[in-house]
C-alpha cells in the first residue's frame, strides 16, 4: 500500500524520504468510504476508467436533461394554455363552475390519493433503497449524470 523511497541528493537536501499512497486501496480500506459508497464500487467501474464513467453518465444525464426540460416546456404550456382558455371562457360566460361542486371533488379526491398513499409506501420505499445501492455502488458514473442533466436543463 505504502512504499517508502530514499534519495540521497546531498546533505542541503530537506525532501530525504517521502512516502507514496495508493489511494484507491487506502479509500477502500476506511470504514467511513466503505459506510458511504458501499464495500466496492460496482461492476461498471471495473470495466471503464473514470474518465468514460463520467463521460458516459455526463452524456446520458444530459440527454435526459435535455428531454426533460423541452418536455416540461411543453406540458407547461399547455396546462397554462389550458387555463387561460377556461379563464377567458368562464369571463365572456360561455362556462359556468360550481366551485362547491369542485370543492367537493376536490376533497373527495385528497381522501382517495391518501388511502392509495398508505398502500403504496413499501413499493416506493423498495424503488427508493435500489435506486440508492445502485448510485452507492456507481457513484463515479452517478455523479456524472447528475452533473449532465443539470447541464441539459440549463441548455
Amino acid at each position: 500500500m505504502a512504499e517508502q523511497q530514499q534519495h540521497s541528493r546531498g546533505p542541503d537536501d530537506e525532501d530525504e524520504a517521502y512516502e507514496t499512497l495508493d489511494l484507491t486501496a487506502y479509500a477502500r480500506t476506511q470504514q467511513w468510504w466503505s459506510t458511504v459508497f458501499g464495500s466496492h464500487s460496482g461492476p461498471i467501474a471495473e470495466k471503464y476508467s473514470v474518465a468514460t464513467q463520467i463521460m458516459m453518465g455526463g452524456a446520458s444525464g444530459w440527454c435526459v436533461g435535455y428531454l426533460f426540460q423541452r418536455v416540461g416546456k411543453v406540458a407547461a404550456t399547455a396546462v397554462g394554455g389550458g387555463f387561460l382558455l377556461l379563464q377567458i371562457a368562464n369571463h365572456s360566460g360561455y362556462v359556468q363552475v360550481d366551485w362547491k361542486k369542485v370543492e367537493k371533488d376536490v376533497n373527495k379526491a385528497k381522501r382517495r390519493l391518501k388511502k392509495k398513499a398508505n398502500k403504496a409506501a413499501p413499493e416506493i420505499n423498495t424503488f427508493i433503497e435500489e435506486a440508492t445501492e445502485f448510485v452507492k455502488k456507481n457513484i463515479v458514473v452517478s455523479s456524472g449524470f447528475v452533473g449532465g442533466f443539470l447541464l441539459g436543463l440549463a441548455s
